[in-house]
């Protein structure tokens, strides 16, 4: 009756669960353990089946002195390494069947790889800074130095420093703005935007630098309303960012468009949507590049991005704002053809 209990209560769990008896014998294991552990451990000694160090002395100090503990437990395969938090707990009862020990394997891959990306993420931020502000501390030390009297090396590295400072501010802009925006992704907006007006106004904002660049830059199908709900601060910069991009990476003297359109939704996206394609006609993007684009800090060609002012997170903060307003960023280029950058946006 009590082993009966036992298997139901290791049968109700959705995670892996083991039961040792006083003797280290794994006398009941539940569907998830065998798939973790396979079947051959029932009746085998706790060591053969479990083996990793750490797991083991828990388990020991929670049979020599009733502890209850956790352990790491890591299962290697060809699709990775899983990682567990093991929590071993000894069973207070003096009926048979009901004592030994209790190990619960909870999985904490995912906390991992979320340490592992603050780990990266640190780290790349500590080195996109660390970069202009070393160039700015060796001019400070020429200029102190052997540059003290020299009017026009005085000049020039001013100039460098303040390019190096506003990229540095450019860097931190986006990061907070990339916060901002990472703690709003589960807030779906609630304002009616006409996107019309949106593209619109990126355009009018960029108008200057496209004629700096002899960019021709126009904007198609916005001749009536394009009403959604959405957040209009965060697109607008999303497609800010989308059409700064096509004119830094399109080259000098190519056209930008920007062509809206109403169709119906596909796959996931049921129901009308817009769609909004940034076009240029630059020498676009290898293949192998596209998955990676939106990733943090990400890029093709890193000295490029740097020279031109880019921080390396614009399409990292597109995503987010996308994903917030449950719409798809869809990329398409191919060397020497071009890139469209694709936004598709559900009305509702």
């Amino acid at each position: 009756m009590a082993e009966q209990m036992m298997q139901s209560l290791l049968a109700s769990v959705p995670e892996p669960m083991l039961h040792l008896d006083q003797e280290g014998l794994i006398v009941q294991a539940n569907d998830p353990a065998t798939e973790l552990l396979g079947g051959w451990i029932l009746g085998r000694n706790y060591v053969t089946a479990l083996r990793q160090p750490g797991l083991l002395s828990r388990v020991e100090a929670a049979f020599a002195r009733a502890e209850v503990g956790e352990a790491r437990f890591v299962q290697a395969d060809q699709a990775g390494e899983t990682v567990f938090r093991v929590r071993v707990t000894p069973v207070a009862s003096q009926l048979p069947g009901l004592d030994g020990l209790l190990l619960h394997f909870h999985d904490v891959t995912h906390l991992r790889e979320a340490e592992e990306m603050r780990r990266d993420f640190v780290a790349n931020v500590s080195h996109e800074l660390r970069t202009p502000l070393t160039a700015i501390l060796g001019f400070i030390e020429t200029l102190r130095g052997p540059a003290r009297n020299d009017v026009e090396a005085t000049d020039r590295f001013f100039s460098i420093m303040e390019d190096e400072a506003r990229r540095m501010n450019r860097m931190v802009s986006d990061l907070l703005s990339l916060s901002r925006v990472e703690g709003q992704e589960r807030m779906r907006p609630s304002d009616e935007v006409d996107l019309a007006d949106v593209l619109n106004g990126a355009v009018a904002s960029l108008r200057h630098q496209a004629d700096e660049g002899k960019n021709t830059l126009e904007v198609l199908g916005v001749d009536q309303p394009l009403l959604l709900t959405g957040d209009e601060d965060q697109l607008t910069q999303v497609f800010l960012n989308l059409t700064e991009n096509a004119l830094k990476y399109g080259g000098a003297g190519r056209p930008v468009t920007l062509k809206a359109s109403e169709e119906e939704g596909t796959g996931s996206m049921k129901g009308p949507v817009l769609r909004v394609d940034v076009i240029d006609q630059g020498d676009g993007i290898d293949p192998l590049h596209l998955p990676r684009l939106t990733e943090r800090f990400y890029r093709v060609d890193t000295h490029r991005s740097r020279a031109m002012g880019g921080t390396g997170l614009g399409l990292a903060i597109v995503k987010h704002i996308v994903n917030r307003h449950r719409g798809r960023l869809r990329i398409m280029s191919e060397p020497g053809l071009g890139s469209t950058f694709s936004v598709v946006l559900p009305k509702g």
